[in-house]
């Protein structure tokens, strides 16, 4: 289809050199060699002038409206190829460094998932519903991050589509089809996760009818785009096929489809980034929470700002012409959207394990500790902070006036993800909890 993938010949290109040997020349498809025989004819440069051939405009540009009028998309894509090498371009590839981006991103999320579980296990909670939307939106990574390296980098992502064989952007735009329903599918997977995480830690009754209704939005909103992807060509194979003009069938507005999941699911992320901010606006907070929760959305305002970069990125993937190179930053912010909201929705669990192994510098532990004195049967408390009375795990031992009885408490709150944030101590499950006291009494 012309119209989709039509290519410019020598058009405003920057060449510099010369052409190559004449049996170089001779490998142009015929019709390109017509166009460039007549252009020629029509212009100031002669045939064994090669500078005067890559460099000047007008010849340029009645060479590329003949051969899009006379070849076929495959001839043209071989004429481009031919004519840059000839006149000397640089050959442009990007496919290491998006391979390099879409591993880290992969091995981050992968192990922040695998760290959730542990957090899972050590604390012994029991895992809900946003964790088996977690896990299946990470095995539904698992086949894209396999198909970016085995399916788009190898058949010509980060670089120029005539330097790719006609047989690899078939390949190549059957992989991007795989991954675009992936994407879809992953999109509202991890809008799921959180919705259902908010559902545990919010118990007020009327915010969690306005999360249903969300939720419930969240999954027709990925419904409706999962069968739009998978169906939007008839046949479907017209998807990855349609580009070399020789085949029939018909598509939905490619362009639209992605520009229209990308604003809705921006307008979500807003519309649940509001929500949460509603309810931890009235929340009493230790520092160390406020920290953690304020972590956990910047990260999600991120992934936020990465989804408004990708949908600029769209526009360019419309207009494309050279979808093999045109397509790497749309791919690329896709990828990272998606690693970067797993680590988002794992945070909370991460924030658990990391209070488990360093409970003095993440842990909310409360003290009160208290020096108790009584000289001559009066009492007297020193210290700011202070509790007066004895620990009622103390052995009953005789206080007489010449005794110090020395009392420290600890309250220890063991939490899970959960309790992230609490509007209070009651709001707690029953034995939730865990107090310890210890005493001593030294006598003279």
């Amino acid at each position: 289809m012309k119209s989709l993938l039509g290519i410019s010949f020598l058009l405003h290109s920057s060449m510099r050199g010369v052409l190559a040997q004449s049996t170089s020349i001779s490998e142009l498809p015929s019709c390109a060699l017509l166009c460039l025989e007549t252009a020629i004819e029509k212009s100031p440069c002669s045939a064994t002038n090669e500078t005067c051939v890559c460099t000047n405009i007008p010849l340029q540009t009645q060479v590329t409206l003949c051969v899009a009028e006379s070849c076929t998309i495959i001839e043209e894509l071989t004429t481009k190829n031919i004519t840059q090498t000839l006149c000397g371009a640089v050959v442009r590839d990007k496919s290491g460094y998006f391979d390099t981006v879409s591993n880290t991103f992969a091995g981050l999320s992968g192990a922040a998932v695998a760290l959730r579980i542990v957090s899972k296990l050590v604390t012994r909670a029991e895992f809900g519903l946003d964790d088996y939307s977690l896990f299946v939106a990470f095995a539904s990574g698992i086949p894209s991050s396999i198909l970016e390296v085995h399916g788009l980098t190898s058949n010509g992502l980060g670089r120029d589509i005539w330097t790719v064989a006609p047989q690899h952007i078939t390949d190549y735009l059957r992989s991007f089809y795989v991954m675009e329903v992936l994407y879809f599918a992953q999109v509202f997977l991890l809008k799921l996760s959180i919705l259902f995480f908010y559902l545990r830690i919010f118990p007020s009754p009327p915010f969690r009818r306005l999360l249903w209704a969300t939720i419930i939005f969240d999954i027709l909103f990925g419904a409706v785009f999962i069968i739009a992807g998978i169906f939007q060509c008839h046949p479907i194979s017209y998807y990855w096929n349609q580009w070399d003009g020789l085949h029939k069938g018909k598509c939905l507005n490619v362009n639209g489809l992605g520009w229209g999941n990308a604003i809705i699911s921006i307008l979500l992320d807003v519309w649940m980034l509001g929500l949460a901010i509603s309810q931890l606006l009235h929340l009493q907070l230790h520092w160390k929470k406020k920290v953690g929760v304020g972590l956990m959305f910047a990260v999600g305002t991120f992934v936020t700002v990465v989804s408004i970069i990708r949908l600029q990125s769209l526009f360019q993937f419309a207009n494309s012409t050279n979808p093999t190179w045109d397509n790497l930053a749309v791919t690329i912010w896709s990828t990272v959207e998606i690693n970067v909201g797993i680590i988002c929705v794992c945070m909370p669990s991460l924030r658990v394990l990391l209070v488990r192994i360093f409970p003095k510098l993440l842990g909310t532990t409360r003290n009160t500790s208290a020096n108790e004195y009584y000289p001559q049967g009066s009492r007297n408390t020193i210290g700011a902070n202070v509790s007066v009375g004895r620990s009622k795990d103390l052995p009953d031992i005789p206080i007489d006036n010449k005794s110090i009885v020395y009392s420290r408490s600890y309250n220890v709150d063991l939490e899970d993800e959960a309790q992230l944030v609490s509007v209070s101590m009651d709001d707690l499950p029953a034995g939730h909890g865990k107090s310890r006291s210890q005493g001593s009494s030294i006598g003279e």
